[in-house]
């Protein structure tokens, strides 16, 4: 995958066109799950920003509602009060086909269990967005093949994803939502199925790839990969209780020895 090349703004350009602006804002994002018990409020009240080329951390324990905000963000669930605006347009009124859209050229999602098509080889698994995306057959193949070389996946184009291990399917996965090049990358506990070796191979690509410019949302309770970051936010309860930057500026929120502390163990590994 090529290096993004972000455009320099036209004349009378807002600050969200140009590089480093705001790629993604949410206000005020409400969630309530509702379900044969009480009524459960996974998301209360979330304001959200993320630039463009930014890699922010969403950390917390189970069950504070860091998922329920990823599917939010990427479209896969309505909020129930509150706005989301992708690169300055408010998405309130995007229609299920809009978002579709929007999740093939704009918003690239991980999940934690992979989430291939089990019937398909890799290469087709990771073509696929791009054809759906109206990319040329020749344009998905050459993007597929860039890719999966890339993640050191040469030679596994006809494998179907049952024959790979936990970590290549991750790394197909990535490919899958990569293959686009969208200017945001949701991951949802990219590592929470893998082991170690696997873990330190997501955070090596995330990595990598937030230098070339990749904007990231990441969902992790895992120390290390959230280390990686730009900007740590602490869930708890649906709402977010502290949010830090990991180099640079001074934290704002309350909470802060948790997340200072997560970044202090990893290093020390």
């Amino acid at each position: 995958m090529s290096d993004r090349v972000i455009p320099a703004p036209a004349a009378g350009a807002t600050d969200r066109a140009a590089p480093g602006g705001l790629l993604l804002r949410a206000e005020q994002l409400v969630k309530t799950h509702h379900g044969e018990g009480a009524p459960v409020r996974a998301v209360r009240g979330v304001d959200l920003s993320v630039r463009h080329g930014e890699f922010v951390a969403v950390t917390g324990p189970s069950g504070a509602g860091k998922s329920t905000l990823l599917h939010l963000l990427g479209g896969l669930q309505r909020p129930d009060e509150g706005s989301i605006w992708l690169d300055g347009r408010c998405t309130n009124a995007y229609s299920e086909a809009r978002w579709a859209e929007e999740r093939r050229k704009t918003i690239g999602i991980v999940f934690q269990f992979f989430n291939l098509i089990s019937n398909l080889p890799v290469a087709d698994n990771v073509e696929l967005p791009a054809l759906l995306a109206g990319r040329s057959p020749r344009q998905a193949r050459a993007a597929r093949q860039e890719l999966l070389a890339e993640l050191g996946l040469r030679g596994k184009e006809r494998s179907m994803p049952a024959e790979l291990s936990g970590g290549e399917q991750q790394r197909v996965a990535l490919a899958r939502a990569l293959v686009n090049d969208p200017p945001l990358l949701l991951a949802d506990e990219p590592a929470g199925s893998l082991d170690s070796k696997g873990t330190r191979e997501v955070m090596r690509l995330l990595s990598g790839f937030h230098q070339r410019g990749q904007a990231i949302v990441l969902i992790t309770h895992n120390a290390r990969l959230a280390s990686a970051a730009d900007r740590v936010i602490s869930f708890f309860d649906g709402r977010a209780a502290a949010d830090v930057p990991l180099e640079g500026a001074a934290p704002r929120g309350s909470a802060l020895s948790d997340v200072l502390e997560l970044r202090a163990g990893a290093d020390r590994d």
